[in-house]
């Protein structure tokens, strides 16, 4: 459970934190699963507040001509959220068996390690090196308070 809740927390990316969690155990892995599943729900929330933000702040701007605008919840919502959302209503209905969510979660690893693969093989070094090292450093930051933030949570858990 600490290790699927340090990828799932420590790794911003998901396919690399679900194929991390997955190298280490299946249980870490679904672990991670989740906590990063649970992050991407949190987006939604995040998202929709900062939309209704803007939609304030332009129609302060712009007045009467920008109310008429259609507010769309759907229009803002990243398609992925949309089906995942669904395929989980599927399993909850029992349309979906467990024989074939043991075959979709055999495929999506598969497919994890094909994308994650894909990725690396069109990494060039000279693209890189040419950016110079402060996107580096950047991400070293970055990453560093990421990490950060997971072991407090992992901190905090244990402790509850």
């Amino acid at each position: 459970m600490a290790y699927g809740l340090w990828t799932g927390t420590a790794i911003n990316d998901t396919l690399s934190a679900l194929a991390v969690g997955y190298a280490f155990s299946a249980a870490a892995g679904d672990f991670a699963t989740m906590v990063k599943l649970t992050r991407t729900l949190s987006i939604i929330l995040v998202v929709l507040i900062f939309r209704m933000i803007h939609h304030r702040l332009e129609v302060k701007k712009h007045g009467k001509e920008y109310v008429e605008k259609k507010f769309s919840t759907f229009s803002i919502l990243p398609f992925f959220i949309i089906g995942f959302l669904f395929m989980v209503m599927l399993k909850f209905l029992g349309c979906i068996s467990d024989d074939l969510s043991t075959t979709l979660k055999v495929i999506s690893k598969f497919l994890m390690v094909a994308v994650l693969a894909a990725i690396g093989l069109n990494t060039k070094y000279r693209d890189m090196k040419k950016e110079g090292i402060n996107p580096m450093l950047h991400g070293f930051i970055i990453s560093l308070l990421v990490i950060i933030v997971a072991i407090a949570v992992i901190y905090f858990m244990v402790l509850m």
